[in-house]
């Protein structure tokens, strides 16, 4: 039975302004996100159910061409396939889930 601590995985760049921390279940993925203001994540799309859960900040998402924007202790539900993205409104962490797992996100994929 694995136990992971956010503190403990290492912080995963993917550009100057986004960080993430990836844990990988059987069939879900969990992940943690850092934001700086004015983070972008453009417009995509995948086959996996999401829920966005904002920890501090505020992010304003776009999901299927809706604005929504999605404030600490509040949480987004992004369906499987659905076109979606977010800007950061403010510094920023966030926890989203998958299911099925990010199969892209495995070590040595991209």
């Amino acid at each position: 039975m694995p136990l992971f601590a956010w503190d403990t995985l290492q912080k995963e760049p993917l550009n100057s302004k986004i960080w993430r921390k990836v844990i990988h279940g059987e069939k879900m993925t969990v992940a943690q996100f850092g934001f700086a203001k004015d983070a972008t994540v453009p417009i995509h799309q995948h086959e996996n159910e999401q829920m966005a859960y904002v920890v501090e900040g505020a992010i304003k998402f776009t999901v299927d061409g809706k604005e929504v924007i999605v404030r600490k202790g509040e949480i987004l539900h992004v369906p499987a396939n659905v076109p979606h993205g977010a800007v950061a409104l403010e510094d920023a962490i966030d926890i989203e889930i998958f299911s099925p797992m990010r199969s892209d996100w495995l070590p040595g994929q991209k």
